[in-house]
């Protein structure tokens, strides 16, 4: 078997050997890790193999999903379930299922990513109504992380639009990270009244203060704690709870007035299972993975959950956001994409206009 394990140290400050730490462990997120079965078992009458891809700050939760559903499965099918995984980034998750991964199913950070590999012939359309909650397993929301003490007192998305701020993210046209936190900047108006053009050139402000723009959100971690860049990254709640959770005091601000439900979609890989013979069992993970028990665990690692009883039981750990919107409410993925991020597109128009 094949891993890499986290085991960080407990720290109090954001000394430089933290950074280091913290930089480390937000990279450690973006690299593709895998872990294999021991060896490969196959599909007889006593085991099952099933082959996960996700994207990779799901690792957490799923460590104790998978032995869950394994001895429910085990205790109602007399069949062991061996599975086998694969994290990284989300982009590149699809891309090398695209290119051969052998993935029975995909839980990756955006929509685009899994239509990405429908485009492919690997999954039918419709994959989104034949699954509970649309697909959407778990949801986040954007957070900002600061220097320690919070020196430019950044309190929320105005903030970012200061002339004395420096704002730390990734290029929305290689990330798809990047595009959620984009979409959250545009919503920060829209979402409170404002037209296009106001959200076009409050968001052309911050861009205008993130003069580099690395290409995924490893390399914006990388940027922002180990190069020392910025004063603020934009990056998911649920990674900034994971990092707590592994005892790094990492400070950041939660925009609360409104923000933008990040939603993970997970979908079986048809031509796979279908070829694999196990598609009974994979339609069954990802059933199991709406369950009060499941959740919970999405919880435990940082993302908000879909199932309403265990978003009560942890509705401490998640601040309510007053106006929480979703892609849909800015026209859906396709407006998206074609809206903002194709060639010539707003993001496009935004940069051109911080180089005149």
């Amino acid at each position: 078997m094949v891993g890499l394990g986290y085991g960080f140290r407990t720290v109090r400050l954001l000394n430089r050997s933290l950074i280091r730490l913290i930089a480390g462990f937000l990279v450690g997120l973006g690299l593709t890790v895998s872990i294999a079965a021991c060896s490969p078992v196959g599909n007889s009458g006593s085991q099952v193999e099933l082959t996960l891809v996700s994207f990779a700050v799901t690792r957490s939760a799923y460590e104790s999903i998978m032995p869950l559903f394994a001895a429910k499965w085990k205790a109602e099918h007399q069949q062991e379930v061996v599975f086998n995984q694969s994290y990284g980034g989300s982009g590149a998750q699809a891309r090398a299922v695209v290119d051969g991964l052998d993935a029975d199913i995909v839980n990756l950070a955006l929509a685009l990513d899994v239509k990405r590999i429908e485009k492919a012939g690997l999954i039918q359309p419709g994959w989104d109504k034949d699954i509970p909650n649309g697909a959407i397993v778990t949801h986040s929301v954007v957070d900002l992380v600061t220097r320690e003490g919070n020196p430019k007192n950044i309190q929320g998305w105005s903030d970012l639009a200061r002339e004395d701020v420096r704002v730390v993210t990734a290029n929305p046209k290689t990330s798809g990270g990047a595009r959620w936190n984009f979409m959250a900047l545009w919503g920060a108006v829209t979402q409170k009244g404002g037209a296009d053009p106001q959200a076009q050139e409050f968001t052309a402000q911050v861009y205008q203060n993130a003069p580099l723009l690395p290409r995924d959100a490893r390399e914006a971690s990388d940027a922002f704690f180990q190069q020392e860049q910025g004063d603020v990254l934009l990056n998911y709640e649920n990674e900034v709870i994971l990092a707590r959770k592994k005892g790094m005091d990492l400070p950041s601000v939660l925009p609360t007035d409104v923000n933008i439900s990040i939603d993970n979609p997970i979908a079986v890989v048809d031509k796979n299972v279908d070829r694999h013979g196990n598609r009974e069992v994979a339609e069954a993970f990802v059933q199991f993975l709406f369950t009060p028990e499941a959740q919970r665990e999405f919880a435990k690692a940082g993302f908000r959950p879909v199932d309403p009883q265990i978003v009560q039981e942890f509705a401490s750990q998640y601040p309510t956001v007053n106006k929480l919107f979703t892609v849909k409410e800015l026209g859906g993925w396709n407006e998206v994409q074609a809206k903002f991020f194709d060639d010539g597109a707003v993001f496009d128009q935004i940069q051109a206009s911080l180089r005149g």
